[in-house]
């Protein structure tokens, strides 16, 4: 009986050291923490709080910059946790990188993810995205705190994901000018809340000044937006190649649905105008594009 009992103090002492050795080992390892920034809200919150519109087009904004910021701000809050990466969703034609976001993507420590981008200039399967990576993540115990810059209720599935592994979720959100751009059921859910005021983001965001083509009189005339296709069709020569130019001959006057969409697009950002609506400058616009194609071949 006695041996029994003095086997059993030596499993139960070897258990003990056993769980020691291991309590130590966690100690050792450091939190690990990561940034998930929704693209869309940020562009569209940090516009409308410095530059007073929610237009991409009207404004520049320095992502590496803040990008560096948001380290910063997370080194300060998680002051015992490492950075794995900073995460950014957005949006585009068909998941296809705007140089815009190939830059981005070169950064050090920054994993571009992107969504797709619909005619009216809405993200799509970027909530989906962001649930995926903070679930896998979480369950994987590869992060213990994440910090999510967005506002979308759609997120809300994805911090119960996360949370339901054990990661502690943070809401970071953009200053207001009026209103919440938050919606509430995600603030409800998240383990804490913090808002990144205009003085944090103004160094980031520049409204843009006349670009160098901006037609005379507000609206610009046929003529106007017609140069302006031509122009367009002259670089997509260059940077798409002749002979993917030349594939769209056979379907003059008509060009494919997400062909029609990039002119559309380009011609909005150079003109500086919408031409949502605008049947007669948008058929001048094709007129342009087809006349500078057609006299290349």
């Amino acid at each position: 009986m006695n041996d029994d009992l003095g086997a059993l103090h030596t499993r139960i002492d070897r258990t003990n050291e056993l769980l020691q050795r291991m309590l130590a080992e966690v100690a050792k390892t450091p939190s690990t923490h990561a940034i998930f920034v929704d693209a869309g809200y940020l562009y569209a919150a940090a516009g409308r709080l410095v530059a007073g519109t929610e237009d991409r087009r009207a404004f520049d904004l320095d992502a590496e910059g803040l990008i560096d910021a948001l380290i910063d701000r997370a080194r300060t809050i998680f002051a015992d946790s490492r950075l794995l990466r900073v995460y950014w969703y957005d949006g585009a034609r068909r998941r296809i990188h705007t140089a815009e976001q190939q830059t981005i993507a070169e950064l050090p420590d920054v994993k571009v993810r992107l969504g797709n981008l619909n005619a009216n200039n809405q993200q799509k399967g970027v909530d989906s995205l962001i649930r995926s990576d903070l679930e896998s993540l979480a369950r994987h115990r590869a992060i213990s705190d994440a910090a999510l810059l967005g506002g979308d209720e759609d997120l809300v599935s994805a911090v119960e994901a996360a949370q339901g592994y054990g990661a502690r979720v943070h809401l970071w959100g953009i200053e207001a000018p009026e209103g919440r751009n938050q919606a509430e059921p995600l603030l409800w859910e998240v383990d804490s809340q913090r808002t990144l005021d205009l003085d944090f983001c103004k160094p980031y965001v520049s409204r843009r000044t006349a670009s160098a083509y901006e037609p005379a009189g507000g609206r610009p005339s046929r003529e106007d937006v017609r140069f302006v296709g031509a122009q367009i069709a002259a670089k997509w020569l260059v940077s798409r190649g002749r002979d993917t130019m030349m594939e769209l001959l056979p379907g003059h006057p008509y060009l494919p649905g997400s062909v029609d969409q990039d002119l559309l697009v380009e011609a909005e950002g150079i003109l500086q105008y919408s031409l949502r609506g605008q049947a007669d400058l948008r058929r001048a616009l094709r007129d342009g594009f087809w006349d500078h194609l057609q006299a290349q071949y």
